[in-house]
């Protein structure tokens, strides 16, 4: 179990970045009169904000005090026209802005979407699924708050804190002065309190992350926490531990939250007391040429003068997130798949089978050391090779530079003659099958993923190899047969089963060279000998590599391949290898013969 809260391992926050802007900015070009649109409707927004008080201002002082019934008139009227005018402002920028950002979000994720797909294995050796869906989801969202509405909100906040300078210096000086005289105070508790929010904000981060983690563990290993009578020790660690850890660091959060508008809030009223205090002495006194409108006209600025001042603040903090955000996401658009199509390559026409290693060595880019030196191996079109060897030897390996997951580091890999180098990774792999040993299945129904490396194939078609590879009895007991819903990862059926339905998918496919990868290695002996009759059926005609722990998937085979160290160190069939007494005949009578 974590006994630790977790780390957060990205950085949250990133100051401005001239790339990752210019970026940012290229994805809102497509939708750029969207945004310019926005923009005036902002100003306009901005414009009616100010205009509200001078109007109440006028009202006061010609309506009101110059008994003028006219003024009055238009001055309420004015005031009514801006407030439809902001309304019909705002309810239009907003819907145009979600649009864009909608849009944006379409654009962004299907980008990283494609890109994921064509990324290489071996960087999801090295990045956790959780990270990778984080980017596509967290920060995506992150950047599309920025965009729609900060981006803009900071605009319209320039615009108002302007707007309310000039009319407050244009109507008086004097309260103008008075009014800034809080701002230093205002700036001395913005820069406190929001160096305190942020170290709140990891902790939190850090918190819901250990929450997480402990939560998935013991979802994950629940048969082993009710196997050892765990549950009320794994509750009182999480109660007490990971959820009061969440629980403090929250409640430090909303304190530190609390208390930003509060100190605004004091501060705006202290500034409205002097305002009157100050103006109403100088009115009474008749020394200036102060007015109730003017009064009232600065108490209704300072109370907006200071919202979008806080506003700002809150911003700064959402702009360093984008630019953390930002970076991750273009970091992972700007990640190259380390297995790419040449420029020139060819679609590999239809093959034989034919395939052949020409001293070929590999090694990881994470990892110098090989994992495979110098192998030369040749297999006949129709031949099946078993790849049999101690955990760890490369077998695994050299049948992904079969299907070009990886390149050789050196040598190379030919099917019918063609360096797979020079072919498109498509034309290959139309042409290949690949059964697992923990078969993958997607969320659909049976005969979807029977389908889903031959969309066209008619129903027919999906009952024949069903009943081909032996799965056809128990699909059809299914309470819809083929129609029958799965699960994500097909958790409701058996190993078994998912395996079979994983065979019949690959014969639907009907590839020439076909790869099975420990695929009976976690059925029960029923199930395998149903396994080993759709094998028959399934290798029939196509050139294979089998990789298999049991001595029933590798004793027919047409050549066994010893691997030990990334080396081949024995070839032939069975019985011959048995006579040689090497490291086939150990493996044999230690592992297979069990």
């Amino acid at each position: 179990m974590a006994q630790v809260p977790p780390t957060i391992e990205e950085s949250l926050e990133k100051s401005f970045d001239a790339n990752i802007t210019n970026r940012l900015l290229a994805l809102i070009r497509p939708y750029q009169w969207q945004f310019w649109l926005s923009l005036v409707l902002m100003l306009v927004n901005s414009l009616a904000a100010v205009g509200g008080p001078y109007l109440v201002k006028i009202a006061i002082d010609e309506g009101m005090e110059g008994k003028s019934v006219i003024a009055l008139r238009n001055a309420v009227v004015l005031y009514f026209v801006l407030v439809i005018l902001q309304w019909l402002a705002i309810y239009t920028r907003v819907n145009i802005m979600a649009r864009v950002g909608q849009s944006i979000i379409f654009d962004l994720r299907g980008d990283l979407f494609k890109h994921l797909q064509n990324l290489s294995l071996s960087f999801y050796s090295r990045f956790s699924v959780g990270r990778v869906i984080t980017r596509v989801i967290n920060d995506v969202g992150i950047v599309r708050e920025f965009i729609t509405w900060s981006l803009l909100a900071i605009s319209r906040d320039l615009f108002t804190v302007i707007g309310i300078l000039i009319a407050m210096l244009a109507m008086n000086v004097q309260l103008s002065m008075i009014t800034f005289t809080v701002l230093p105070f205002m700036i001395g508790i913005t820069i406190y309190l929001r160096r305190r929010a942020r170290e709140n904000y990891r902790r939190v981060r850090a918190a819901i992350s250990w929450v997480n983690s402990v939560l998935a563990e013991n979802i994950n290993g629940v048969r082993v926490v009710q196997a050892f009578s765990r549950q009320q020790i794994n509750y009182n660690f999480f109660k007490n531990r990971v959820n009061k850890n969440h629980l403090d660091a929250n409640l430090d959060a909303a304190r530190i939250a609390a208390a930003f508008p509060a100190s605004i809030e004091f501060l705006a009223a202290l500034a409205i007391s002097l305002v009157i205090l100050v103006g109403g002495v100088i009115f009474i006194e008749g020394v200036s040429s102060i007015t109730p409108g003017i009064l009232v006209a600065f108490v209704l600025y300072i109370e907006r003068f200071f919202d979008p001042i806080r506003d700002l603040s809150m911003r700064y903090d959402s702009f360093q997130s984008t630019m953390a955000g930002s970076e991750r996401i273009f970091s992972l658009l700007d990640t190259p798949p380390e297995v790419e199509d040449a420029p020139d390559a060819i679609d590999l026409p239809e093959i034989t089978g034919e395939v052949q290693f020409d001293q070929v060595s590999f090694h990881y880019t994470e990892d110098p050391s090989l994992v495979l030196k110098n192998i030369n191996l040749h297999v006949s079109p129709g031949e099946t090779v078993a790849l049999v060897g101690k955990t760890g030897a490369g077998k695994t390996t050299l049948i992904k530079l079969v299907g070009r997951f990886h390149d050789p580091t050196s040598g190379q890999v030919l099917i019918d003659g063609y360096n797979l180098s020079t072919v498109t990774q498509h034309s290959l792999r139309n042409q290949m099958g690949i059964v697992l040993q923990d078969p993958f299945l997607f969320s659909g129904s049976v005969a979807d993923n029977i389908r889903f490396g031959r969309l066209e194939a008619t129903d027919q078609e999906v009952i024949e190899v069903a009943k081909a590879v032996g799965a056809y009895e128990f699909i059809m007991q299914l309470r819809n047969g083929f129609d029958t819903p799965v699960e994500e990862g097909g958790v409701v059926l058996s190993v078994g089963q998912r395996q079979l339905i994983s065979f019949a998918r690959a014969l639907l496919a009907d590839p020439r060279i076909l790869i099975l990868d420990e695929a009976t290695s976690s059925v029960d002996t029923q199930t395998e000998q149903i396994i080993q009759d759709a094998l028959r059926r399934l290798l029939l005609g196509r050139t294979a590599f089998v990789i298999a722990h049991r001595l029933s998937t590798v004793v027919n085979a047409d050549s066994i391949v010893v691997v030990k160290d990334g080396r081949i160190i024995e070839e032939g069939k069975h019985n011959d290898l048995l006579a040689l007494g090497g490291e086939y005949y150990q493996l044999y009578h230690t592992g297979f013969e069990a």
